[in-house]
């Protein structure tokens, strides 16, 4: 009764309920067992008031320690721990302190949930701003770049998706190649056919000879219409040497030209003059000559000065002589040859075919007109109005129907293609087989790589021609292969292709080429028997390259004629040979187009393309450690094409020069994509472009960001100040870059053609601004 009744025991129970309450919330408190006022101390000992004492004053300050809350001054010893915690973990580089903090902490139990949430929260944003890289290398504990997959997504990430291709299955139309009459049948001159026998080791005619060479020698003039490969030009040759050998005056060198032949390229002026030079052994008193671009002008002059009695020559620079050559006589011409007539309009020679008639026609009303070609165009038959007098149609297709037509037949069915299907179809050659591939743009240049490596390295006697839609491609591509794929220091190829750099050799060929350079690297890739030449449609007329196994277009052609001319350097007279088409997903609709025409082409998937490169151990990728793959599969494709794709793109960008090099091989690239013809713009757009994954195919990393903004400018620029003047400048700009390489050895710059209208006589007709492809070079 008497401690119930004492004031100063009831204060110290109350006092000592208080300070053990919180302490009991907690669980274990900060302060050691020895602490004053601690459950191992009681609530009755002496000392007991003298700590009540100094508890009162340290109440005083926080009145909310009854509440529940946690007072102020206890959480210095914690934050003198966690900073301590924090400098320790700085120094030692490990995991930040919030991540390490436990669970005891001295807050409540509802802010040290509230404050864990938070911490995890900032852990996963933290996790998802370090990069990639990083966090792989923190969470594995490996080098990032013994990870090829990382790279390996850029590649194969984001293509759009390749659709299953439906081809139409058409019937192809064929020809007869061979017929079984010999050259001896024929009422030609002993000589001429044991030089055809002996010299170009040939005894029976092809089935346009067969048909071509009787209706010359009657002297009737012949629109002659084969596929490629067929012998088109012994069809014309033959009988223009067996005229002029049996002609009663014997031909003398100064009489002039008695023949005059004319062709699109100086590749297929160079190839016919030596054919007519072998037919030409037995006859010695028959000169003949050619005139291209690339010769200097002052020797031409010298040679038809002393006299050339059968003239080759491209078109641009024969008008050249005729404007400027005075002793250039065409009185005594008997024979007017068009090869490959088509091509001739196509490239726009048609005011120089004009030039070239009217002077002809001026000296000689009476001669002999022939035509040729493999595709007949609208343009042939305005072509055969203004030459050909009672021509004869002459059609291979048209043996299983019957004779040849009569002219004016063919020039109906000419001039309205869509209505015949003879002249809607081209005739194809029964040893060609014809493949086509749909390949994302990123992934455009390492396919090639791998196609070129796949026939010309693992494979024996394979000899390759790739077109480019531009000069600036072709240099691209050649100089790139050369240094990377052959034996260019840091490729992965070097030293490793032992054998394969032997048959691995490579060739350019384009318009921007001197003409020496030209004729040594026509003349190089016809004597070999392996290599790969990269081309311009330069190469696609006429040019008799023998051993070709492989055709492929890199560049889709703008016209189904194109496309059948370019396929025809390849299984030429009855030889085998194969070509591929690269298309892009988008594109494939092309395959329609060619089937409308009865082209027929089967599917090579991508990925048998890009096998390959297994088989060379210079495009593994980097494993962890000394692991060996197990098999081969997708994902191992994948990486070694990864390889291939990174040793093209270190080699674009070691240097500004060699990256702004490429930025304008893909600006060519996209200029010639815009030209395609109106009734293709379906397919080929430049809207369909994804500018960042063609980038890719040229070693870029990124999509260089003021390749639009020029076109982009322009077309507004035309909008507010329509001038037509302006638009026709652009067009012939343009059709000048796509076709230089046309050009019969013209120089393209401004300053010659200034000086071309410069010296050109007075009234001569010249326009004031020619292309620069229709400039004699001076």
């Amino acid at each position: 009764m008497q401690r119930a009744q004492d004031p100063a025991g009831q204060l110290r129970g109350v006092l000592a309920r208080v300070l053990r309450g919180p302490e009991r919330r907690r669980g274990t408190g900060s302060r050691g067992p020895d602490a004053p006022g601690s459950p191992a101390c009681g609530s009755a000992c002496p000392p007991a008031m003298a700590v009540a004492g100094g508890v009162l004053l340290r109440l005083s300050q926080p009145p909310a320690a009854a509440s529940g809350t946690f007072p102020r001054p206890r959480r210095t010893p914690a934050r003198q721990q966690a900073q301590a915690t924090k400098r320790k973990c700085q120094a030692s580089s490990e995991v930040p302190p919030a991540k390490r903090r436990n669970n005891t902490s001295s807050l409540p139990a509802k802010k040290t949930a509230a404050k864990e949430i938070q911490r995890t929260f900032k852990r996963k944003k933290a996790q998802r701003v370090f990069s990639p890289k990083k966090s792989s290398a923190s969470a594995t504990g490996r080098n990032p770049e013994q990870k090829p997959s990382i790279k390996t997504s850029s590649l194969f990430k984001n293509n759009p998706e390749i659709p299953e291709l439906h081809r139409p299955v058409v019937q192809q139309v064929q020809e007869k190649v061979f017929s079984s009459d010999a050259f001896q049948d024929l009422d030609l001159h002993p000589h001429l056919i044991s030089t055809i026998n002996t010299v170009l080791n040939m005894s029976s005619m092809t089935s346009v000879q067969k048909q071509s060479i009787p209706v010359l020698l009657e002297g009737r003039d012949a629109l002659v219409r084969s596929q490629t490969g067929s012998g088109k030009t012994l069809a014309y040759c033959i009988p223009v040497v067996q005229s002029l050998q049996a002609m009663k005056t014997k031909i003398q060198r100064s009489d002039g030209p008695y023949a005059l032949v004319l062709v699109p390229t100086r590749e297929l002026a160079l190839q016919s003059f030596d054919t007519v030079q072998k037919l030409l052994k037995p006859f010695t008193w028959i000169v003949p000559g050619v005139l291209m671009g690339g010769e200097k002008r002052k020797s031409e002059k010298a040679r038809l000065r002393k006299g050339i009695n059968i003239l080759i020559s491209t078109p641009g620079r024969l008008v050249d002589h005729i404007k400027s050559t005075k002793n250039i006589r065409f009185s005594r011409i008997q024979w007017l040859v068009l090869d490959e007539a088509d091509r001739i309009l196509d490239l726009g020679f048609e005011k120089d075919i004009t030039v070239i008639l009217n002077a002809v026609n001026a000296e000689c009303q009476k001669r002999q007109n022939v035509l040729l070609s493999a595709t007949l165009t609208e343009g042939v038959a305005w072509l055969a109005d203004i030459s050909l007098h009672d021509p004869v149609s002459i059609s291979v297709v048209d043996e299983s129907h019957g004779q040849s037509n009569p002219m004016d037949k063919a020039v109906l069915e000419v001039s309205a293609p869509q209505a015949g299907d003879e002249l809607d179809s081209f005739a194809i050659p029964e040893g060609l087989d014809q493949h086509v591939t749909l390949i994302p743009s990123k992934l455009r240049l390492v396919s090639l790589a791998a196609f070129i490596l796949q026939k010309c390295k693992f494979e024996t006697d394979q000899k390759m021609i790739v077109f480019f839609s531009t000069c600036e491609l072709v240099e691209f591509h050649y100089k790139l292969f050369l240094q990377t794929l052959l034996s260019s220091p840091g490729a992965p190829a070097a030293g490793h292709l032992p054998s394969g750099s032997a048959r691995l050799k490579f060739l350019q060929l384009h318009g921007n080429m001197e003409q020496e350079e030209r004729t040594a690297v026509f003349q190089e890739f016809s004597h070999s028997k392996t290599g790969v030449l990269l081309c311009t449609d330069v190469a696609a007329r006429g040019l008799d390259l023998p051993q070709v196994t492989w055709i492929v277009q890199y560049s889709a052609p703008s016209s189904p004629a194109e496309y059948i001319h370019r396929i025809g350097r390849t299984a030429r007279i009855g030889c085998r040979g194969s070509s591929l088409l690269i298309l892009a997903p988008s594109e494939a609709e092309y395959v329609n187009s060619l089937a409308s025409h009865k082209i027929n082409v089967s599917e090579i998937k991508m990925e048998d393309i890009l096998s390959v490169l297994t088989r060379a151990d210079c495009f593994k990728g980097r494993r962890w450690g000394h692991q060996k793959s197990c098999a081969v599969g997708p994902q191992e494709i994948r990486e070694r094409a990864t390889v291939l794709q990174t040793v093209f793109e270190d080699y674009v960008h070691s240097s500004d020069s060699r990256v702004s090099w490429a930025k304008k091989a893909l600006q060519s690239f996209i200029r010639a994509y815009a030209t395609y013809p109106r009734e293709l713009k379906h397919i080929f757009h430049v809207r369909s472009l994804h500018l960042g994954h063609v980038a890719k195919s040229f070693g870029l990393r990124d999509a260089p960001k003021n390749l639009s903004v020029s076109a982009v400018k322009k077309r507004k620029t035309n909008l507010k100040r329509p001038d037509l003047h302006k638009k026709t400048q652009s067009k012939h700009r343009l059709a000048e870059i796509l076709r230089s390489e046309y050009s019969s050895g013209m120089e393209a710059s401004v300053a010659k053609v200034k000086k071309q209208n410069k010296h050109a006589e007075p009234g001569a007709g010249q326009p004031a601004a020619r292309p620069a492809w229709a400039v004699g070079k001076k």
